[in-house]
């Protein structure tokens, strides 16, 4: 009995132990809530980093991957295509971020003014590009600037005008990629400008206005000062997302013709996972990291200046 009775009670202890051993406590309940996300994020986020890092300082010769060096990294400033995808990023820099933020800017002004009505239903018809899928709203584009048959042509021969080989000539090719961009990205952005003159204080408009200062005088003295790091925001994103440009060239135009639409991201997707170089494609990666990064701070030093 005396037995039975101290197996009991030790029994009991060591569940009392177990519990209080897998009890959570305020010192350990955060590490145990951020436990999981952090551990994906160093397998998912971390690793990849670090490994494709490693990985641009290697070659794969007869299947055999070996450490080259700079090799990579010299090939890649001596390789001509590099150049052409590179400057076809920066001509889409160039051109369609300042005209998108130049449409979403205005739409911005016209849906936040006072005499506007039915705002939610033009927010929502502004905003749906930006979550239609990018396949399907290339699968259109094709379509409507197809040189035979598409609807764009069809409405230009209507009025008298020529056919425009849309995805077939090197400059129509690129101007049809930076309207199929625009056309997804102005309401994206028109939502965070908006944002932003929805937080510009009343008071100032008020003030200008008993100073007689006109419309365009209070959007240009006060609604775009306000909108300097909303601006600013919009800007570096649009930036980054012009150098990750993958999705509307390779279904648009398949990154022709005679590579006028290859994109840096196209280029590294080709050399990745089109010729399983991926020691150069890394080197790609880390190169347009540089890009973004230098003119990152370029976008902060010029408005930090003004």
């Amino acid at each position: 009995m005396h037995t039975e009775h101290v197996l009991k009670a030790e029994t009991k202890t060591a569940l009392k132990l177990k519990k209080k051993r897998f009890q959570l406590t305020p010192k350990t309940a955060p590490y145990f809530f951020v436990g999981p996300a952090l551990l994906l994020f160093l397998c998912f986020t971390v690793y990849p980093i670090i490994a494709s890092f490693l990985l641009s300082f290697t070659t794969k010769v007869e299947g055999v991957t070996t450490f080259s060096g700079l090799f990579n990294y010299t090939r890649l400033f001596s390789d001509p295509l590099f150049y052409k995808a590179l400057g076809n990023t920066f001509i889409i820099l160039l051109f369609q971020v300042p005209i998108m933020l130049f449409i979403a800017v205005i739409l911005a002004v016209f849906l936040n003014s006072s005499l506007l009505k039915m705002k939610g239903f033009y927010r929502v018809a502004f905003f749906t590009p930006a979550v239609t899928s990018l396949v399907a709203a290339s699968v259109i584009f094709v379509l409507m600037l197809n040189t035979d048959y598409g609807l764009i042509n069809y409405l230009l021969e209507s009025v008298g005008l020529k056919k425009i080989d849309w995805l077939s000539s090197p400059f129509w090719s690129r101007v049809s990629l930076i309207v199929l961009t625009t056309w997804r990205w102005t309401g994206y952005n028109m939502v965070i400008v908006l944002a932003g003159l929805q937080s510009i204080s009343q008071d100032l408009y008020e003030a200008a206005s008993m100073d007689g200062a006109g419309r365009i005088r209070k959007f240009f003295s006060i609604t775009i000062p306000q909108l300097k790091p909303v601006l600013l925001f919009t800007f570096i994103l649009s930036t980054i997302g012009s150098f990750q440009l993958f999705d509307e060239p390779y279904n648009l135009t398949k990154g022709g013709p005679n590579n006028a639409t290859l994109t840096i991201t196209y280029y590294l997707y080709n050399q990745g996972f089109g010729y399983f170089d991926f020691g150069y494609a890394s080197a790609i990666a880390y190169v347009v990291v540089l890009f973004i990064a230098i003119l990152s701070y370029i976008q902060f030093k010029v408005v930090r200046d003004d």
